[in-house]
């Protein structure tokens, strides 16, 4: 008995810095989680900006090859190509529907991509793949803490 009452006597004089070390423990854990999750949202955040700025470039790309035929300069099928795959690079890292977006991105780019200029459906679902990236990428900004 006497063995119960000293543990006993020694939580009682103690309670105040068992709780304190409680109570940091929990705060370094909370606040670890907190910084990773800050961190990741950072990251999607920076990734989901530059997905979007390669495909507003892509997007002209798309522009100048079918309004203006300009398959030389402002419309060339290798700056696409290059934005493209940029864009399916980058988006590998991010959550959400976007890696499935610019994966299908770069499958119609690499169908239609010879078509652009003449021909208008290719256009179409070029332009239409490209909304899809931008709708899915919106969504996951949307969607970070």
């Amino acid at each position: 008995m006497p063995n119960k009452v000293r543990i006993r006597e020694q939580l009682q004089r103690n309670a105040v810095a068992l709780i304190s070390l409680v109570i940091a423990i929990s705060s370094l854990g909370y606040n670890t989680w907190r910084n990773e999750v800050s961190e990741h949202n950072r990251n999607q955040r920076l990734i989901s900006m530059e997905v979007l700025r390669n495909a507003g470039e892509l997007q002209q790309v798309v522009y100048h090859r079918h309004w203006e035929m300009d398959a030389e300069d402002k419309g060339n099928p290798l700056t696409g190509w290059a934005l493209v795959l940029t864009i399916k690079d980058l988006s590998q890292v991010l959550d959400g529907d976007v890696p499935a977006s610019a994966t299908q991105l770069w499958k119609v780019w690499d169908e239609d991509w010879q078509g652009l200029g003449p021909d208008r459906d290719s256009y179409d679902r070029i332009i239409a793949a490209l909304g899809e990236v931008r709708k899915d990428t919106h969504a996951l900004l949307q969607s970070l803490d």
